[in-house]
């Protein structure tokens, strides 16, 4: 659904922000968060993920958690992506996302211009992550939760910077590519990879 309710009392309260992690590198999942912030408890600071140190994005991250009406995560793997492709998978990564939402949201704003197929009406708000407080705590628990899997893979599969990257396509990271080959966790379907495993 892609049309707003008029904001009562209770939708004002039960509004959800979504957004999405990791459409752009070569490795590891897209993760996506979804957010109910608690009016009567306002957290300071929110704001675009990638505009925050990491050390105050770890700050906001544990504030959220403990005061936000609902948080969740979802993610689609590299399988996934690879099947469905990013723009599909980012989309199933933001419905798991709303879905483990308790309570569940009566609305939400999604951080970009499209939006995924959600059991509530929904609207897209481009640069939302740096407009709505909401959106913008999602995208903070969104790159927290994958900047951790990106660190738990640099020691699964070492040599490739992961720690560092995030898995973006950096210089390093496509040296480490060309020197290492490809690992489990690259995404197959992108073309540096496809182009490493073509030889």
């Amino acid at each position: 659904m892609d049309t707003l309710l008029p904001l009562d009392g209770r939708a004002s309260v039960l509004l959800a922000g979504v957004d999405e992690v990791g459409r752009g590198p070569l490795a590891g999942a897209v993760v996506a968060a979804a957010v109910i912030l608690d009016p009567d408890r306002p957290i300071a600071g929110l704001r675009d993920s990638k505009r925050l140190s990491a050390a105050r994005r770890s700050e906001l991250d544990r504030r959220i958690r403990a005061q936000a009406l609902a948080v969740s995560l979802g993610r689609a793997e590299v399988a996934e992506i690879d099947r469905l492709n990013i723009l599909q998978a980012s989309m199933l990564a933001m419905q798991r996302a709303v879905a483990g939402l308790d309570p569940a949201p009566v609305q939400a704003l999604v951080d970009g211009n499209r939006v995924p197929a959600l059991p509530c009406p929904a609207q897209a708000i481009v640069k939302g992550d740096d407009r709505v407080p909401a959106i913008a705590a999602a995208s903070i628990l969104a790159k927290q939760a994958r900047d951790a899997e990106m660190q738990a893979l640099a020691e699964q599969y070492p040599g490739y910077g992961f720690e560092r990257h995030m898995g973006y396509p950096t210089t390093e990271h496509l040296q480490a590519l060309r020197t290492l080959g490809v690992c489990a966790a690259h995404r197959r379907s992108f073309a540096p990879v496809r182009r490493c495993l073509l030889g």
